[in-house]
């Protein structure tokens, strides 16, 4: 063997060495990283005044990750959240905060969302016509699916961006009752959209109940039970190592 096989040989073990030993730290440090982040997290809401609120580090691939989804508080006012989130993107080894209703805190925590033109093309879909459901139920009427078709279509240039699906109803009910039934009609249409081709991993839900009545409507006018849109370009989110874990 020629005498300059023996250093690249010595090299090459010594980058798999190199490579198991950052493999084996992922998998030490990933985990006790992120238990650490959960912990300064959950006490950086509580001083926010966002009790309700939880941040959930994992992807939506199952590996760990240093960008929290955070959820829940949804009748907390704009000003609290927007607290909550910046409270959070403090805490250090933070990367992205991301709501699970589909607002977006970026690392600057400055950065606002801009809508897109296909929020506008959706709303006009839903000005003439509404998404209608069966009656106590979270079941898409069938006259409604041709309806459903064009807002997938609508929505497919803007493919990247984050869609929001909101559900309202009237005051009919029990809130309590109106608040699962909102969501539970959001998620049906989030569903029937994925089945349409729009990815799931851009879409997020949220049940309204009957909180936000259409401006000039009696609050218990079935008109209020309607399905809204809201669609915003995100600033990518820097990935890290966590993001990244070796194999387990």
């Amino acid at each position: 063997m020629p005498a300059t096989s023996h250093p690249r040989i010595a090299v090459l073990i010594g980058a798999l060495a190199v490579l198991g030993l950052a493999l084996l730290a992922a998998r030490i440090t990933g985990p006790r990283m992120v238990t650490q982040l959960e912990a300064e997290t959950r006490t950086a809401i509580a001083q926010a005044g966002g009790r309700p609120v939880e941040a959930s580090f994992i992807a939506p691939d199952g590996s760990l990750s240093r960008n929290p989804l955070l959820s829940g508080g949804e009748g907390l006012s704009e000003a609290v959240r927007d607290r909550v989130a910046k409270a959070v993107a403090a805490v250090p080894g933070i990367g992205g905060i991301r709501w699970a209703d589909g607002t977006a805190l970026a690392e600057s925590a400055d950065i606002v969302p801009t809508q897109l033109h296909c929020q506008d093309d959706v709303e006009a879909l839903l000005n003439a016509r509404t998404i209608r459901f069966e009656e106590s139920s979270a079941r898409i009427d069938a006259a409604s699916r041709e309806l459903v078709d064009e807002v997938a279509t609508a929505l497919r240039p803007c493919l990247g961006s984050i869609i929001a699906i909101t559900g309202h109803t009237d005051s009919s009910g029990p809130e309590p009752g109106n608040l699962a039934l909102s969501r539970e009609r959001a998620e049906a249409v989030r569903d029937a959209l994925i089945a349409r081709g729009i990815p799931a991993d851009g879409l997020r839900v949220r049940g309204m109940g009957s909180r936000h009545p259409v401006e000039g409507l009696a609050p218990t006018d079935p008109a209020n039970r309607r399905i809204e849109f809201s669609v915003i370009a995100t600033v990518p989110i820097k990935p890290t190592p966590v993001d990244t874990p070796g194999p387990r």
